[in-house]
């Protein structure tokens, strides 16, 4: 089972289209990562998981349950929405976090200490919230998310605000609650440091799931040959190839390299290289959010 899943979810504020026909999975131990520029509607899309705001069109099911029909499906998450995280300013960041493993049901001893280490916050843990700067309560938020031991993690820009020191810890936490089984769902602007642990990255724009990329064991091939456009068009119509698109005068494309090869040399076009690419995720992403 899937431990989060969207089926057709769509949001609309009157007439005005937010969200539409948007569906996606998260199983256990994976990362997916939204990105898609401001406005995309992946602040939405978080919030519509996490109950904090209703659909007008399809569902989201944690764990087999709707959230919505069913609002006791969210003791199964945690979540950091709105950024900062809201904390009452005149009580310590650890009592905060008591406040809130009361309200979770939390009775684990050590529990606290263990998430305030993690996140680098024992040092601050008896200062008020209204000392810390928006980086330590970025950190605090992530801790009272993480503390009832969530089975998904649903994330709007964790990294937003913090230096570059907390933004490696946060991305270190993310894999290691993947490991550890946690599925982790994120919006994200960080592109290049989320690629190097996410599952998949789903790409948003105009309300839309323009496109889903799955990152694991992801391979891209470079092809120089002449013309570009008419070699583009005939490995478009490839079974072997999944994707095929211009990057300057060069082709790159996912699938069968010979395959790929053979096909352009029978047609007659001048192949002058072909080597293998690393797949360049935010090129990727600048060409498909480019239009929408």
């Amino acid at each position: 089972m899937e431990a989060l899943r969207l089926e057709g979810i769509g949001k609309r504020y009157g007439r005005k289209p937010i969200l539409e026909g948007v569906s996606l999975a998260v199983r256990p131990g994976e990362v997916y990562a939204l990105a898609g520029p401001n406005g995309s509607g992946k602040t939405t899309l978080i919030r519509l998981v996490t109950g904090l705001a209703f659909p007008t069109a399809g569902r989201a099911l944690v764990l087999g349950e709707d959230v919505h029909k069913n609002p006791g499906a969210r003791r199964h998450l945690g979540a950091v929405v709105e950024a900062p995280a809201a904390f009452y300013p005149y009580l310590t960041g650890r009592e905060n976090l008591r406040m809130h493993a009361h309200l979770a049901g939390v009775r684990e001893e050590g529990r606290l200490g263990e998430v305030l280490a993690r996140l680098r916050l024992l040092a601050v843990a008896d200062q008020k919230v209204a000392s810390y700067s928006l980086g330590q309560r970025q950190r605090l938020g992530l801790a009272a998310a993480i503390l009832p031991r969530p089975k998904v993690l649903v994330l709007d820009e964790p990294t937003s605000g913090l230096d570059p020191e907390g933004v490696a810890l946060v991305h270190g936490l993310l894999r290691e609650l993947a490991q550890e089984g946690v599925a982790v769902l994120l919006s994200t602007h960080h592109l290049q440091e989320v690629a190097q642990y996410a599952h998949k990255v789903g790409i948003l724009g105009g309300g839309r799931l323009l496109d889903e990329v799955a990152l694991s064991g992801k391979e891209a091939y470079r092809l120089e040959a002449d013309p570009p456009e008419g070699a583009l068009a005939l490995l478009k119509t490839l079974p072997q190839v999944r994707s095929a698109r211009l990057q300057g005068r060069a082709l790159v494309f996912e699938g069968d390299p010979e395959a790929a090869l053979k096909a352009l040399l029978q047609e007659g076009y001048r192949v002058r290289a072909l080597h293998p690419q690393r797949f360049d995720l935010m090129a990727y992403y600048q060409e498909r959010v480019k239009h929408a």
